[in-house]
């Protein structure tokens, strides 16, 4: 095999001839065989895009030669169009700050360079990695930015998933809203409520949801490219940082917008502790809403089997025909993971210490790992389970009937204790409650149709 020799600080290793990273990215390879677990296409694309404007940036002010730039640009744009995506082999779990993980983006970008220019790889006195590809910068600048770009990338893929979701329960509000049932409360049975009624407010929860996450999205909006090492600039155009977040702007079509100040966008990521914080959120309340799928459609014959779920798959590998809550299990595992995965971004979030905080490769992969598994997680949910879900419309009047619940309907009509011997009554005899009514002459037949209207009984019913 064909080998090159490179140096550093350290001494001088081989390599590869043929690979498009250096030697950082080889002692880093060595040093950090931690997971397997390589850095996301998303923080690759938004490192390589964050390169990408700088370069433009510095060339366009003159500080770095016109040839150099216009190659390094072109190289972040083979890599953004899908080429060499196996030259960034570092381990999530790296060098503090990510300075591996940088340094393999500046390698891989200063050796394509090299080759458009006409040299070979490892011949830095075309391209360098860091007087070229680095200039004005800094892992201590360059990760949080990339970080938070990554992130609002990520979340424009995940918004219209959650959009759908929301629709998608907002849907089934309106086709169950005239389906009657007994609503519970601590698992006992109470009052009757409209099926269309609980899946109408799952929406409005996925809608608050999505506000929280909006305020998270506009927090990574927020750059710090220009701070260099420690936040104030050194080595930078006053005119550099605004060129940079003007070009991401415009590429991405999102607002980004300079930090107001640099040191405070290097020393705090709460930026990124607002996305996972927002996705825990979200997550909580998805597993809230997917238990009540779960339990709803529990059953066929020894649950509440108030709906159906569509059937996906077998669900047993001894019991014929019995057929699991797949894609809410699926949903649930998956809330759980974006919980842990926010708590590992808390940890992280508060280890900052002075001018920088060193622990961000764990807190920027556990931010858009969440995001993707967030928004594949949605997709199949809506597509494949809500969408599909059919109201048993029997079984639920059934239950909202015959419940002695129904009782609490007669409280201003003939007082709580009245309306509790009814109720006892009816659940010691095994009967209605409108059958006890009647039988003790409590309510006229006029009363009573009055009293029990299903669509009083679910909505404000006193009054004029």
């Amino acid at each position: 095999m064909a080998t090159r020799i490179e140096r550093d600080a350290l001494g001088e290793r081989e390599l590869p001839a043929e690979v498009y990273w250096g030697l950082q990215t080889l002692r880093a390879q060595e040093n950090f065989p931690i997971s397997g677990i390589t850095e996301p296409p998303v923080i690759i694309e938004a490192y390589v895009l964050l390169k990408k404007a700088a370069a433009q940036a510095n060339t366009e002010l003159g500080l770095i030669p016109e040839p150099i730039g216009r190659a390094i640009m072109q190289a972040a744009d083979e890599i953004l169009q899908g080429s060499l995506r196996d030259q960034f082999p570092t381990d999530i779990f790296h060098q503090g700050a990510g300075t591996s993980f940088h340094m393999n983006v500046n390698e891989v970008l200063a050796n394509r360079a090299i080759e458009i220019l006409g040299g070979r790889k490892g011949d830095y006195t075309i391209v360098h990695p860091n007087d070229h590809v680095n200039f004005g910068q800094s892992t201590n600048d360059t990760f949080p930015t990339a970080m938070r770009i990554a992130a609002r990338l990520a979340l424009r893929n995940l918004f219209p998933a959650l959009d759908a979701l929301t629709d998608a329960f907002a849907q089934k509000g309106r086709e169950f809203d005239h389906v009657l049932k007994s609503g519970r409360t601590h698992l006992q049975d109470a009052v009757p409520i409209r099926l269309g009624q609980e899946f109408a407010a799952y929406a409005a929860t996925l809608r608050k949801c999505r506000r929280v996450l909006e305020f998270a999205a506009e927090a990574v909006e927020e750059l710090g490219i220009g701070g260099s090492a420690v936040g104030t600039g050194l080595n930078t155009h006053p005119k550099y940082r605004f060129r940079v977040v003007e070009l991401l702007r415009v590429w991405t079509g999102l607002p980004f917008r300079p930090a107001d100040d640099l040191r405070e966008a290097m020393q705090s990521q709460m930026p990124i502790q607002l996305v996972g914080s927002a996705l825990r959120t979200l997550a909580l309340e998805l597993t809230r809403i997917v238990n009540d799928l779960r339990l709803l459609a529990s059953g066929p014959l020894t649950g509440f089997a108030e709906i159906t779920l569509p059937a996906v798959q077998p669900g047993s590998s001894i019991m014929p025909g019995k057929v699991n809550p797949s894609i809410p299990e699926m949903a649930n595992m998956v809330c759980f993971q974006a919980i842990g995965n926010a708590t590992t971004i808390d940890y992280a979030v508060q280890a900052g210490q002075l001018e920088l905080n060193v622990m961000m490769p764990v807190m920027a992969y556990n931010a858009v790992y969440t995001i993707q598994i967030m928004t594949n997680m949605m997709r199949q949910l809506d597509e494949r389970c809500v969408r599909g879900i059919v109201a048993n419309e029997e079984k639920c009047r059934w239950y909202a009937e015959t419940s002695p619940s129904l009782a609490t309907a007669l409280n201003p009509y003939v007082g709580y204790a009245t309306a509790a011997e009814v109720f006892k009554q009816a659940l010691r005899e095994g009967r209605s409650i409108v059958d006890i009514v009647r039988e003790r002459n409590l309510l006229t037949e006029e009363q009573i149709r009055e009293v029990f209207d299903p669509y009083k009984m679910t909505e404000p019913n006193l009054g004029d």
